[in-house]
């Protein structure tokens, strides 16, 4: 597949430039389990409001009871595509802790899934986030505790080919990344007028 890096008005890593969410998945791809342990470590190494650290994963690999159900829970869009994945992961907010409501929890979530995508870039994989799953389904399939709520599945595999989706999706997977421009999304002095 053609470069997919973010076209950005400055320089950025390179891991941010080669992070996308692709949906055409290898069948056949691997996560070893050292990759699989880098990407949850990423994961629990990142930073939380009052280092609460709220995030919480239920690991699924591609065959075992864990994947068919979190794989069970996705929409139906996703269902259509996220099959070939290698691990399902579903991410949980633990809103309690020993002292009480957690801070920010599903902030906290989402620095942490961010680390493990990156981490996923870092070991030569793709990992693709859906908030298109049944989040009450979730709770009972895998008995939740009351304090903790899913709040996202991530795909990791490694890259397959387009030619594996469907036409619209293929469309999509081929068309140019695209943001906002900085102009945007970060002001100064009073909102709208733009920093840059």
């Amino acid at each position: 597949m053609a470069d997919r890096d973010a076209e950005t008005s400055v320089p950025i890593h390179p891991l941010l430039a080669a992070r996308w969410s692709p949906r055409a998945l290898d069948p056949d791809g691997k996560v070893t389990d050292e990759q699989l342990r880098a990407v949850l470590e990423a994961a629990r190494w990142a930073p939380s409001n009052g280092n609460t650290q709220p995030a919480r994963f239920l690991v699924g690999r591609r065959g075992d009871a864990t994947f068919e159900r979190i794989f069970e829970l996705l929409s139906k869009r996703n269902k259509g595509w996220a099959h070939p994945a290698a691990v399902l992961l579903l991410a949980c907010a633990a809103l309690e802790n020993e002292k009480g409501a957690v801070p920010m929890p599903e902030y906290g979530v989402g620095l942490a899934a961010e680390n493990l995508v990156l981490q996923a870039v870092a070991e030569g994989l793709v990992a693709h986030q859906m908030g298109g799953f049944n989040k009450e389904g979730a709770k009972l399939v895998f008995s939740l505790p009351p304090d903790v709520e899913p709040q996202v599945v991530i795909a990791l595999g490694t890259l397959g080919s387009p030619d594996l989706l469907d036409e619209e999706r293929r469309a999509k997977e081929l068309a140019p990344r695209r943001r906002k421009p900085l102009s945007e999304i970060a002001f100064t002095g009073e909102w709208g007028n733009p920093a840059f």
